[in-house]
């Protein structure tokens, strides 16, 4: 029997991966609308600082996990890198607003060789993951020596008053703006998903024990989104 979203915006973790999936294939149509509306545009503003961060060369070749509609692959192909989107979701897929060739695929089973790409960037994903270590192995396996990861999730703020106004909004404002345009359980289970997130250091550590050095985080917008950028180690 399936869990009922209406009890309880987190699934089960036996059904964690099959809701997800079938999450983001009912919001795709309207889910660049939304994220621009519900971040003010801040989204786009991320986006551009993650895409500068990976710093490849031109042309290189950049795989974008978890690509979406394509916003983060469309940035890349603006700062002539080579994307590549992979995704699960066959509906983000279908709403995809790039020309870059796209993968139906797994980001815990990502089908490249080794060491065959110059940059890996993944947009507010981490936490729809089944589980983050085996994500992390896979990017540094497909990475070149030296190459980048670069990951742009949420965050949480520091700063007592930013935190406070911040977890009203996205706990009340954005579920109520997700049943308005899109889907009320879809937009509920999004803030309540931070939960999967591990804390800071033991996110770090864990990036670095995957085959990275080099990790630095950065807060962005007041702390309501982190930037995480990292170095596969040469060999």
């Amino acid at each position: 029997m399936r869990y009922s979203q209406k009890k309880d915006p987190l699934p089960p973790f036996s059904e964690k991966a099959i809701t997800v999936k079938e999450m983001f294939d009912r919001i795709a149509p309207r889910y660049d609308m939304l994220n621009r509306l519900m971040t003010f545009g801040l989204d786009m503003r991320w986006r551009k600082k993650t895409v500068r961060s990976i710093k490849t060369s031109s042309y290189g070749t950049v795989l974008d996990i978890a690509c979406g509609t394509g916003d983060l692959c469309e940035s890349l192909r603006k700062s002539k890198a080579n994307p590549i989107g992979l995704d699960f979701s066959r509906g983000m897929l279908n709403s995809f607003n790039s020309k870059a060739p796209l993968i139906n695929g797994d980001a815990l089973k990502i089908p490249l060789r080794d060491s065959s790409v110059d940059g890996v960037t993944c947009g507010f994903a981490l936490r729809n993951f089944h589980d983050i270590h085996p994500f992390l192995e896979e990017t540094a396996r497909i990475l070149k020596p030296g190459a980048r990861l670069a990951l742009l999730e949420v965050d949480e703020p520091k700063n007592a008053f930013i935190k406070a106004g911040h977890s009203f909004y996205f706990n009340k404002v954005v579920p109520f703006i997700g049943g308005l345009f899109s889907d009320k359980a879809a937009y509920s289970y999004l803030p309540h998903s931070v939960i999967y997130l591990p804390k800071e250091n033991e996110l770090i550590e864990m990036i670095q024990s995957s085959g990275f050095k080099n990790v630095k985080k950065f807060r962005l917008t007041g702390g309501i989104a982190q930037l995480l950028i990292a170095e596969k180690v040469e060999n």
